[in-house]
């Protein structure tokens, strides 16, 4: 008996630790079936109405009357659904998120994942060229945290640092 109370409360442990990542669960798990940007701006008709999971850098937040707005860069997903900095990106989309966000608290080069139907696709010029945007009508996201800044400590390295350089007493035959 004693044994089954200690397994049962170990599982509800691990249950309540998963929960505390504070990522949605539609962020971290990926859909069935995965749809690329580039896809959906080939032949959108296809699929229009599916859930996807996209993520990646903030362009632009515009607030409309009943949704915000957010461009992103596509960039790939990792296992835990954050968008990859580094990589390359893979198009531009479109996210509609229910509500009022402000874009202080989404500052452009942010990185977001978001998860959602797709609805449509939107044709605006990116400078003079007509760009195709995939339209996802926005169920769950992340901002994921700013990366800590890299610092650079500076090296105090022989000779710079070394306060017996070039004399050192202990090189020489006579210490003076």
């Amino acid at each position: 008996m004693r044994s089954i109370s200690v397994s049962s409360v170990l599982a509800v442990l691990l249950a309540l630790t998963g929960c505390a990542t504070g990522v949605p669960e539609a962020i971290r798990q990926a859909p069935p079936t995965q749809v690329a940007v580039a896809d959906v701006q080939r032949e959108a008709p296809r699929f229009i109405g599916q859930t996807v999971r996209w993520g990646g850098s903030i362009l632009a937040v515009h607030n409309r009357a009943q949704v915000t707005e957010i461009e992103l860069l596509a960039r790939p997903l990792g296992v835990a659904g954050e968008p990859d900095a580094q990589a390359t990106g893979s198009g531009r989309f479109l996210a509609e998120i229910p509500g009022f966000l402000d874009p202080a608290e989404y500052p452009e080069g942010r990185r977001l994942t978001v998860s959602g139907r797709l609805v449509r696709t939107e044709t605006r010029p990116v400078g003079d060229y007509p760009y195709a945007y995939p339209v996802v009508a926005t169920e769950s996201w992340h901002l994921w945290p700013e990366p800590p800044e890299a610092r650079d400590i500076p090296y105090y390295g022989y000779p710079w640092y070394d306060r017996w350089y070039p004399y050192r007493p202990w090189h020489y035959p006579y210490p003076w």
